[in-house]
């Protein structure tokens, strides 16, 4: 397999670079500097123009090939069919585990790879097919209401550093010539809603706040792990467009962090100079502006006007040669001009997508990023003696929950359902009722129609053939039995069948368990029908983009109804789903009476993607009320409940804290997430889990979303009682902090102390602890945060076993930045040094600064 992909890596090199041409630029042994200036001073003005867009067209007479900047890697290679899902990023920054994300990263990059090197072969070159990889996003999550915030790794700024040094190192690899992949952290540098605003909108802040807060992720991901290309925001920041931002582009990341990449702009963002901003009066003022404060790459179309903006005396060619050496740079140090067999990430197979070892740290990874909430009386973990096990909430067997957005598609994945019918014994039963919908009490909940109520000449499920073209024309390729109507289909999973060109056809029998009105639903990505004795029900044939579709039928009892339903794949993702609501009783009385027949009820509910995200900022956030409506009734008949949330950002659930036994946050925990929630739940692994953000019990308790000042927001400056604090998270088994010491209590400010604490497990069981340092500067003359989070350490101790945890103290850790200089300073006075298992909890001991 290796041999066949070099061969063609091989092959596609000699086509794109004549033989008889001996130029620098060609030689992988020279200085990539001089490659670089050599291949730019071959090409025309126009040429080089051609370049700076994210779709950049082949030279043929210079034997480059086209190439598309634009790729997604938030948790997992992105929107390019298969990948491994990891969990989302907020969910990974819930670990407090910087290692594992590196190894993660180092995953994802391996896998871009591998499908860079098939999409060569292939002879695709567009969107989602190449190495500049657009994550990870580094904003500062300062309000749960930001539809993007599950995108980041939440409110604090050294957490969010350090995720970001781990997942630019693992992304672009550890080779000293080559580049794995080029990480790209965005959007820089002060962006995090409203979404609604974006293109417009100018962020305001205070300087400390810019300095403190907003930028120290940024910094810590050029600066300490070498990410190779930034992306520039949309909205404005002292009302200049960030694009456009020679503070932003040249001073600060240039001159002050020493930056050597290269920026590119978010989407459109160059044509927000002019026509969103009003920062200039045209396209061409808006290119050369960006280009001359140091936006070298247009992810758009504005820099088309580049070549009238050299005409019109805007900006120079050789202001242009700068932005195209850059970019030639990054795509030469990923070896893209190379035919190098010695090339060491040019032999990654197809087969390594998405592989069983992936997967396995994908369940890894989900497990360490879930929190445990509450556990009263110990309910959790349940016995697998339990012979009745009630799955009720919107989320239980919902997809779009466990893979967040800027994801993948997993060559299997397990909802919450899944995973726990998995985990139980055979003997028992696990019952499931959706309940309610997400939000809307009027709306009726569909569930997947079972393969009990499906058969095809007596066997459980439906005939499906499958077919190589879109129109279900010609012999099956194959026919198979599929079991249900709930599928996602990758190319690989179907042999022989091209995964944008493909359509199916299902055929049986549906019996049906009572008489009465039915809701048939059919989900899908492209075209679908449904037929039923022949008689079309549901007609989508002709839509090219996926819609939900219902249709309300009679249907009785003991009678067989033929059943044909029909789809075609025309590009990107492929799924289709056959659900429906049964007459009769409500979806909320079928819930409660599961509920009151089970031994213990798993209710897994909170928010969807579909309610925050890129474009939509969440209307608020409290839990939603008809889920809380349908709990308490549950609680009624059975109380022996566990709340599983699937969101991606703070809620107010004070009344679940208060009457819920237990609660857990499973995040969107990606393609692994149903097993990893029911190991939780019965006690196969010990939750270790960490907050990133925030729990707030009201929306009153925060300012209002525009503004963009840090006072009154986050664990750092919010001084009321927070739901659940920073850093918080439950164990199966207890830990002990004492002996909190100083080697130094009074020290110089350029000198350095060892904070130490013990740190024991009282419990039965092993688990792991995350011991958190946190400074406050007592006496400090300027407004500092109530605390900042200064050190992170994730320890393994077996039952009894005790350890010392030590944390160094310097000057980088007790300072800020002097708005006047914008130098690093350390105030003399006193400062008390913290550590525990969350900002609210800790052992503290006070250390002297002397000049």
């Amino acid at each position: 397999m290796q041999y066949y992909f070099s061969v063609i890596l091989m092959l596609l090199s000699s086509l794109c670079y004549p033989q008889d041409i001996k130029d620098s630029y060609r030689d992988p042994d020279l200085p990539v500097d001089e490659r670089v200036n050599d291949l730019i001073s071959r090409m025309t003005l126009e040429e080089k123009t051609s370049q700076m867009l994210n779709h950049s067209v082949a030279i043929p007479r210079l034997g480059i090939p086209e190439y598309d900047w634009w790729n997604e890697a938030l948790h997992g290679v992105a929107r390019a069919d298969l990948a491994t899902v990891f969990p989302q990023a907020i969910g990974l920054a819930a670990t407090w585990d910087p290692g594992l994300i590196e190894e993660m990263a180092h995953i994802i990059g391996y896998e871009a790879r591998a499908k860079y090197i098939k999409a060569q072969a292939d002879n695709e070159y567009g969107r989602y097919k190449g190495l500049t990889m657009w994550s990870p996003n580094i904003n500062i999550f300062r309000d749960p209401r930001w539809g993007r915030g599950h995108e980041t790794y939440g409110e604090d700024p050294f957490l969010t550093a350090e995720m970001a040094k781990a997942f630019v190192r693992g992304l672009q690899g550890d080779d000293e010539k080559y580049l794995l992949t080029v990480s790209t952290p965005k959007h820089y540098a002060v962006h995090s809603g409203p979404e609604a605003l974006r293109h417009e909108f100018d962020a305001v802040t205070s300087e400390r706040d810019f300095y403190d807060t907003y930028l120290p992720a940024f910094k810590a991901a050029v600066m300490d792990a070498g990410a190779y290309s930034v992306m520039c925001a949309y909205n404005s920041y002292l009302d200049v467009p960030c694009c456009g931002s020679e503070l932003l582009l040249t001073d600060i990341l240039r001159d002050d962090w020493g930056f050597k990449g290269y920026v590119v702009s978010d989407c459109n963002a160059i044509r927000d100079i002019s026509e969103n901003h009003k920062y200039v009066h045209s396209g061409a003022e808006a290119a050369a502006l960006a280009v001359k404060a140091g936006c070298d790459l247009n992810c758009g179309s504005y820099y088309r006007y580049l070549l009238e903006a050299v005409e019109k005396g805007f900006i120079t060619e050789e202001e242009i040669n700068v932005s195209v050496i850059r970019l030639y740079k990054a795509r030469f140090k990923l070896g893209l001009f190379d035919n190098d067999s010695e090339h060491p990430y040019n032999n990654v197979p197809y087969s390594y997508v998405d592989s069983p070892e992936n997967r396995v740290k994908a369940l890894e990874i989900a497990r360490k990023s879930m929190v445990l909430l509450k556990n009263e009386d110990n309910i959790l973990p349940l016995s697998k003696k339990i012979r009745k096990l009630a799955m009720i909430g919107p989320n239980a067997d919902e997809y779009s929950v466990l893979v967040g957005n800027y994801h993948g598609t997993p060559s299997m994945y397990y909802t919450a359902l899944d995973g726990l019918r998995n985990a139980f014994p055979d003997e028992a039963l696990v019952y499931y009722e959706p309940g309610c919908d997400l939000q809307d009490p009027e709306k009726i909940p569909l569930k997947k129609i079972e393969s009990e109520f499906l058969s095809f000449k007596g066997k459980k499920g439906l005939l499906a053939e499958y077919f190589d073209n879109k129109e279900l024309e010609g012999k099956p390729l194959f026919r198979r039995i599929d079991r249900d109507i709930d599928n996602n289909w990758i190319k690989y999973r179907i042999p022989g069948l091209d995964d944008e060109n493909f359509s199916i056809r299902w055929t049986g029998e549906l019996e049906v368990p009572v008489t009465g009105d039915y809701i048939i639903g059919l989900e899908a990505d492209d075209g679908f029908r449904l037929f039923i004795d022949d008689v079309k029900v549901i007609d989508n044939w002709k839509e090219k983009k996926g819609r939900k579709r219902e249709a309300s039928i009679f249907l009785e009892s003991g009678k067989s109804y033929n059943l044909k339903i029909e789809y075609y794949q025309a590009g990107y993702l492929s799924a289709c789903k056959m659900s429906w609501a049964l007459p009769g009783k409500s979806a909320m009385e079928r819930a409660v009476q599961i509920a009151a027949e089970s031994d213990a009820v798993i209710f897994v509910g909170g928010i969807a993607p579909s309610m925050e995200g890129e474009t939509g900022d969440k209307q608020g956030i409290d839990f939603p009320e008809v889920q809380r409506s349908l709990l308490k009734t549950i609680r009624e008949v059975n109380n022996n409940i566990v709340l599983v949330l699937n969101n991606g950002s703070a809620l107010a659930i004070s009344w679940e804290k208060e009457n819920i036994p237990a609660i857990l946050e499973a995040w969107y925990p990606g393609e692994e997430g149903g097993t990893a929630i029911a190991d939780i739940i019965f006690g196969d692994y010990n939750p270790s889990g960490r907050l990133p953000v925030t729990f707030y019990k009201s929306e009153n308790d925060l300012p209002p979303m525009e503004n963009y000042f840090m006072k009154d927001r986050t664990y750092r400056y919010f001084k009321g009682e927070p739901l659940y604090a920073f850093g918080y998270g439950l164990s199966f088994t207890n830990f002990e902090y004492s002996d909190i010491s100083l080697n130094k209590k009074r020290m110089n400010s350029n000198d350095c102390s060892e904070v130490s604490v013990k740190v024991r497990n009282c419990g039965d069981i092993a688990g792991e602890e995350v011991i958190q340092l946190y400074i406050s500067d007592i006496e400090s003359t300027v407004v500092k945060p109530l605390k900042e989070l200064r050190g992170i350490r994730k320890i393994y101790l077996d039952p009894g076993e005790e350890r010392i945890v030590r944390f160094n103290i310097d000057s980088e850790l007790l300072g800020y930045t002097d708005i006047e200089t914008k130098k690093w300073i350390v105030e003399p006075g006193a400062y008390k040094i913290q550590l525990g298992s969350a900002s609210d909890n800790t052992l503290s001991t006070e250390l002297i600064i002397i000049k």
